[in-house]
């Protein structure tokens, strides 16, 4: 992994100023890093988790928000620069960006109410300079269609400092409802960015490929996901489930109206697929729990943050990261291991909710999965992702700006 990467003649070793060229390449690091990290912790060394966030709610936070929000926030950073032709943050400021994120990361483990603070102060100092940063490319350049993405950022911060601040007063019934409030927030972002890109993907890898953007459903889809969320803080759990179903149905028929036959051959696209899919039926679930129809919350935590994001983010984490690094975008035997390892990993960890005598046995199997696939994307990914783009020079990156170049 230390050894430079021979492209040609020309020898790439690892260049700080490449790893913090860009946010997907600290972030996607970062969270990989802590999604096989925090669940090798849960299950097979509860006894370390000695900090004031323990148990089920420090799992619950550091899964949605030291992972999956993590890498969401990374690409949304690299994918901004190509909407606006700016960089929201390299350098220095990214390095310290993800010095943020470490100390959080740390301090939630450290026993006392001191270290509690500093990683809860760290942590949301963290998500409003994502929010800002975003904010800055997004408005500055009058990116109209993006003009929600800062404050759904800003909102995943909040709902990170009300479930912070309940762990810390002990209401627990608030603190749950937080959490639901920040994995619909991050639903919602999902769908967006799911729905922006997998379209673009699929006709840019499939030759004659042509299916619909759907506008349209996308923005009742939108509409629908942001009222469940407001109804489910208001109480209003019957309309919350109704708006849910809604969310659900239109994200099951937009992947139906993508032809994911088309797709079938291209492993960086039906992973996409796999994931959306995933993501549709969590909203169901949600939906259904809302209703009062389940009763354990863990059904669509797992659903949406297991089926969907997990397997969703692996998809993006190589098929960004290939694009991005100027690599070509197939996928070799590796990746294809790994995506079967994550969608392996997701369906045992739903087993493991139910009701059999295999419970303990599932979850052990499904965090042992999950733990050697991120493994892997890492053993895969991190020498690229610490050196140059692959096709070129390290470019030269003025203050603000990023030079554009074709994915």
């Amino acid at each position: 992994m230390a050894e430079s990467v021979q492209i040609g003649k020309q020898q790439l070793a690892p260049q700080w100023a490449a790893f913090l060229s860009l946010g997907f390449r600290p972030l996607y690091i970062a969270g990989c890093s802590w999604a096989a990290i925090s669940v090798a912790l849960w299950i097979y060394a509860p006894q370390w988790l000695t900090g004031m966030l323990t148990g089920m709610f420090w799992h619950a936070h550091e899964m949605l928000w030291g992972f999956v929000a993590t890498i969401a926030v990374g690409f949304l950073f690299t994918a901004s620069a190509n909407w606006t032709g700016l960089n929201p943050l390299h350098g220095r400021a990214l390095g310290g960006m993800a010095l943020l994120w470490i100390v959080a990361r740390a301090g939630f483990l450290i026993p006392g109410s001191a270290a509690f603070a500093i990683a809860a102060f760290c942590e949301l100092l963290f998500f409003s300079v994502a929010a800002l940063a975003l904010g800055r490319v997004i408005y500055r350049k009058r990116s109209q269609r993006n003009y929600g993405i800062p404050l759904l950022v800003l909102g995943l911060g909040v709902a990170d400092s009300l479930f912070l601040w309940f762990v810390q007063t002990g209401d627990y019934a608030l603190l749950m409802e937080s959490f639901h409030a920040g994995l619909l927030c991050m639903a919602v972002i999902a769908l967006l960015i799911a729905r922006r890109v997998i379209p673009f993907f699929a006709m840019r890898a499939v030759q004659g490929l042509i299916i619909p953007m759907l506008t349209s459903s996308g923005q009742w889809q939108l509409v629908a996901s942001i009222f469940a969320i407001v109804f489910l803080l208001l109480g209003w759990d019957l309309v919350a489930a109704a708006a849910l179903a809604i969310a659900g149905a239109l994200a099951l028929w937009q992947l139906v109206a993508w032809k994911p036959w088309a797709v079938r051959q291209v492993p960086l696209l039906w992973i996409l697929y796999a994931g959306y899919t995933g993501l549709g039926a969590g909203l169901w679930v949600a939906a259904a729990y809302s209703a009062g129809w389940i009763s354990r919350a863990a059904w669509p935590a797992h659903t949406i943050g297991v089926a969907g994001f997990s397997v969703l983010i692996i998809g993006m984490v190589t098929r960004t990261a290939l694009g991005h690094l100027g690599r070509p975008l197939r996928a070799d035997h590796s990746m294809v291991i790994l995506y079967i390892l994550i969608i392996t990993a997701a369906v045992l960890r739903l087993a493991a909710l139910l009701p059999t005598a295999y419970v303990l046995g599932l979850l052990h199997a499904s965090a042992a999965i999950w733990i050697l696939a991120f493994v892997l994307y890492l053993w895969r990914f991190f020498p690229m992702l610490i050196r140059p783009r692959a096709d070129q020079s390290p470019p030269v990156v003025k203050p603000g700006n990023i030079p554009i170049q074709p994915r």
